[in-house]
């Protein structure tokens, strides 16, 4: 009787049978992360918990293993109130509960480039795409730890510039809110999968 009390035990943990697992399976991140555009404002974050999600960015590929991406993480409530006035009114509202905004910013002349010539007719439309990359790998991280993001590319990159004080050569890309959603949003309809790929 103990032994198949204690193997009934066994496969409820196997099978999540009593708690939820502290890390999601892929799909599962994939399938539950949305554009949040309501947040608890009663949660924070802390700086550690922002560091693994920029470490878990920095695993990103990139062109030539450059790593253009850059972020400038607002955490304090002045900071993260001046960040929400530059991404416009209706950003500003929907990221009013978010603890944390940050911008996400690329070096410009690295990622597309050889021997500081453009190595196709990209350019530096490569380094948006690796600082894509690096986002992508962000946001989904910060889905398996819970949490929930929106990438914006309403801003005002000139005071969002002078706020941090970030370098000309650096291009601000987007800005991220980062907190906990306190709301469940639809989710948008995809294209099928044969509207978007074609086998040869």
């Amino acid at each position: 009787m103990f032994f198949q009390i204690a193997c009934a035990a066994l496969v409820l943990c196997a099978c999540g049978g009593g708690s939820q697992p502290s890390v999601q399976g892929f799909d599962d991140v994939v399938a539950s992360r949305r554009s949040i555009r309501d947040y608890d404002a009663s949660r924070s974050i802390s700086q550690e918990e922002v560091m693994e999600l920029i470490k878990c960015a920095q695993e990103a590929p990139s062109w030539a293993n450059q790593q253009p991406s850059k972020y400038y993480v607002a955490m304090t409530p002045e900071k993260v109130a001046a960040v929400k006035e530059l991404v416009g009114d209706g950003n500003k509202r929907n990221t009013a509960g978010a603890p944390v905004m940050i911008v996400s910013t690329y070096i410009k002349g690295r990622s597309g480039f050889f021997r500081s010539n453009p190595a196709n007719e990209i350019g530096d439309g490569w380094g948006a795409y690796d600082n894509g990359l690096s986002n992508a790998y962000f946001i989904l991280k910060a889905r398996e730890r819970g949490f929930d993001t929106l990438i914006m590319g309403m801003r005002d990159s000139d005071a969002l510039r002078n706020l941090f004080a970030i370098p000309d050569d650096e291009c601000i890309m987007a800005v991220i809110s980062l907190g906990y959603r306190a709301s469940d949003p639809n989710r948008p309809d995809r294209k099928s999968v044969n509207e978007v790929v074609k086998f040869f």
